[in-house]
């Protein structure tokens, strides 16, 4: 797996990400996957019976155990990150048809970067390489030499393969970390569900290994992030204009 791993932006969550040096991490049941992480991943009703003998039993328990896999998605947020830089349709759907960036990231340094309490169960997040399948292959919960937390955080369908997905996982993160978005903040709505609420990891600036600016990208907000990038985020931070290749349906990076 590459060290550098790739942030694909609309330019309103890019100025955010690179002004504020954070990273955001948002709640497993709120992602735009509805199958993300969900619980009927994991094959909970072949109860044994050396945990329940009869029926009624079983149903009890197979109910406990979905509950417990729910509450898992509940508690978790994560961070989607990719290995690549030039997909089409990651610069079509999450940088607002190529107007927004690609943030590299050096995951390294975002390791060295977590903060204490950023966890309140574990230290620092999990870094998992998403597997793609064709279908549910829903794992025995009670006989599987799989790893259920793992399976259950990095399953994702085989027609969302292009992304090459790479997550950061945070079970319960601390709450210190937790803010509305602007948007959120400014929402006439009181009171927010509490998986609707991001968490934002601090990031030092040599996290920031890289900027890719969209073919589409505003002139005039490419120049305020290069600026910026280079005076106060990183001197060392590379840069690059994605081009259109006149030979074929791809992108190609032109350092700036």
């Amino acid at each position: 797996m590459s060290c550098i791993l790739y942030k694909y932006l609309d330019i309103t969550g890019a100025k955010c990400m690179i002004g504020n040096q954070d990273l955001q991490f948002t709640n497993a049941s709120q992602l735009n996957d509805p199958f993300d992480c969900h619980p009927k991943l994991i094959d909970y009703s072949n109860v044994p019976d050396s945990i329940a003998k009869d029926a009624i039993h079983k149903e009890w328990e197979q109910e406990v155990f979905e509950n417990k896999a729910l509450n898992l998605r509940n508690d978790t947020w994560l961070c989607s990150l990719s290995k690549v830089n030039d997909s089409l349709l990651m610069w079509s759907h999450y940088c607002y048809n190529h107007k927004g960036v690609c943030i590299g990231l050096d995951i390294d340094n975002v390791m060295k970067s977590v903060p204490p309490m950023f966890g309140s169960i574990y230290l620092e997040p999990f870094i998992l390489e998403v597997q793609y399948q064709d279908i549910i292959e829903r794992p025995n919960a009670y006989h599987s030499a799989k790893d259920l937390f793992s399976y259950q955080w990095r399953t994702k369908a085989k027609a969302l393969e292009y992304e090459q997905e790479v997550r950061l996982v945070m079970p319960k993160p601390g709450p210190m970390y937790a803010a509305l978005t602007q948007e959120q903040a400014e929402h006439p709505k009181k009171e927010w569900d509490s998986r609707e609420i991001h968490h934002y990891m601090p990031l030092k600036g040599e996290c920031f290994e890289s900027i890719y600016f969209g073919v589409n990208t505003d002139p005039k907000e490419k120049k305020k992030i290069i600026q910026y990038a280079r005076t106060k985020l990183n001197p060392k931070i590379k840069l690059y204009q994605m081009r259109v290749d006149d030979n074929a349906f791809r992108l190609q990076a032109e350092e700036i």
